[in-house]
């Protein structure tokens, strides 16, 4: 079997890349979906957005979910199982008898989704060469998770003109065929444990009340930061604090915690991963929901316009990624994240030019500047997580990355909704920009005290 350059069998990056690219794909195409669906199902604007919380929420809780699960039984079991919860969701969705089933539905498909990322991580582990650099492997999630999500609102949209709201979810359908057929023949088969455990402490080791605790936590919290966009919830606030105060003793007095926060917290490497994860995307999802949104509303462009004018991001970002993966083989994950680090310190600065007047010329450089980060940054911080991460526990610290891209996500829907609500002007735009240049400066400054090898190598051994 042909390997790339970097020791990653070529069929099983695509097999990986077939799971990965559902998330992204499924979490953007929506959007072009909720006019029709409010119409069929005769439900409002805001009641119309549970499609999209819903399915936030669910990743967001099922990453970690499905990357400890991947530590006790194995990336290739999970990957597979949830490419066919989708494939199952994909078929019963266009039957739905009302619309909370749908809401639902669209949870399940988060679910399904949510295995794909942390189960390719501990795949990448196990297939590259001796000495090889996980950086080929990573590159190619990152081109096909940016290509989905961009093109995700144009499939889409192309999608429902033919066959309705409910093609955007039989489209899943030949993807995860597909994917189920490659990844049955290519995926490594999970070596057997040598003693079975029984079921008592299999369900001992899964911590099911720090995973309840957990989803509980994470529920509250994101539903908080999400109502910012419209009427904020605070009642959401002290549920979310009882949970996490019940989910942080939980976890301290577990015998098999969920997630093993005291390791976290020890590993300063593995620690400065996640928090890079969640600013970077708090960072650079002020700007990419933010720009349309001002595009439409202050500067009259139609939403076809203003969707086009952020391509370049994606373009960028594709053709940065092979690049930058060179240069991890070459000098490590640092070096990306310190140069992606200065360049989105500089686009956030740039943001301040843009008004009423900045011809689109200049909002389209600004947007090809904004993707050198987006490729960089990606690809640094997935290679750093491999670094940092002990190599027995990768698929939970695989999900709880994910987690953080989401917090991080949603976190700039709640600025952009806060500043945007009264202030939907050139003003508000630079008043996000300021958000981003803060996040900017904390990823840089992360970046620059990131602990070397013998500090996570320590870490790790504790």
């Amino acid at each position: 079997m042909r390997r790339y350059r970097l020791g990653i069998p070529g069929w099983t990056l695509t097999a990986l890349a077939l799971g990965s690219l559902l998330n992204p794909l499924n979490s953007s195409m929506i959007a072009v979906a909720l006019v029709a669906l409010q119409r069929d199902f005769h439900v409002g604007v805001a009641t119309s957005s549970w499609l999209v919380s819903a399915f936030y929420v669910a990743a967001a809780i099922g990453q970690p979910l499905a990357g400890r699960l991947i530590d006790q039984f194995g990336a290739r079991r999970l990957f597979l199982g949830g490419l066919v919860l989708v494939f199952v969701v994909s078929v019963l969705t266009p039957f739905c008898p009302g619309f909370w089933w749908l809401v639902g539905l669209r949870a399940a498909q988060a679910l399904g989704t949510s295995t794909a990322f942390p189960a390719a991580v501990v795949v990448i582990r196990q297939s590259i060469d001796e000495g090889g650099s996980p950086a080929a492997g990573f590159g190619a999630l990152t081109i096909a998770n940016s290509a989905s999500a961009a093109l995700g609102p144009v499939l889409g949209g192309l999608l429902v003109a033919l066959g309705g709201w409910q093609a955007v979810f039989l489209v899943n359908i030949p993807l995860t065929v597909a994917g189920v057929l490659v990844s049955w023949r290519v995926l490594p088969r999970s070596r057997p444990p040598e003693v079975r455990r029984p079921a008592r402490e299999t369900l001992a080791v899964l911590d099911l009340p720090g995973v309840a605790l957990f989803a509980l936590t994470m529920a509250a919290l994101l539903l908080f930061v999400l109502s910012f966009g419209t009427t904020p919830r605070w009642w959401y606030a002290p549920i979310f604090a009882v949970a996490f105060a019940a989910f942080v003793l939980r976890e301290r007095s577990a015998a098999s915690p969920f997630i093993d926060l005291r390791r976290l917290i020890s590993n300063r490497a593995l620690s400065s991963v996640m928090l890079q994860q969640g600013t970077i995307n708090l960072a650079f999802y002020c700007i990419f929901f933010g720009l349309p949104i001002w595009l439409e509303g202050v500067r009259g462009l139609g939403t076809g316009l203003a969707g086009l004018l952020l391509l370049p991001v994606t373009a960028v970002s594709t053709l940065a990624t092979p690049l930058c993966a060179r240069l991890i083989a070459r000098r490590g994950s640092r070096l990306a994240l310190l140069l992606g680090g200065i360049v989105l310190v500089g686009a956030s600065l740039l943001l301040q030019l843009l008004d009423d007047a900045t011809p689109l010329a200049v909002v389209v450089v600004f947007a090809l500047l904004l993707g050198v980060p987006n490729g960089f940054n990606n690809l640094g911080l997935q290679t750093a997580l491999y670094e940092s991460a002990p190599p027995e526990h990768t698929g939970t610290a695989s999900g709880l990355f994910q987690t953080f891209r989401y917090l991080g996500a949603i976190s700039s829907t709640a600025v952009i909704g806060v500043v945007f609500q009264q202030n939907l002007t050139s003003g508000g735009l630079h008043r996000v920009g300021y958000v981003m240049t803060v996040a900017a400066v904390l990823v840089l400054l992360l970046a620059l005290v990131r602990p070397g090898r013998r500090g996570r190598d320590a870490a790790t051994r504790s």
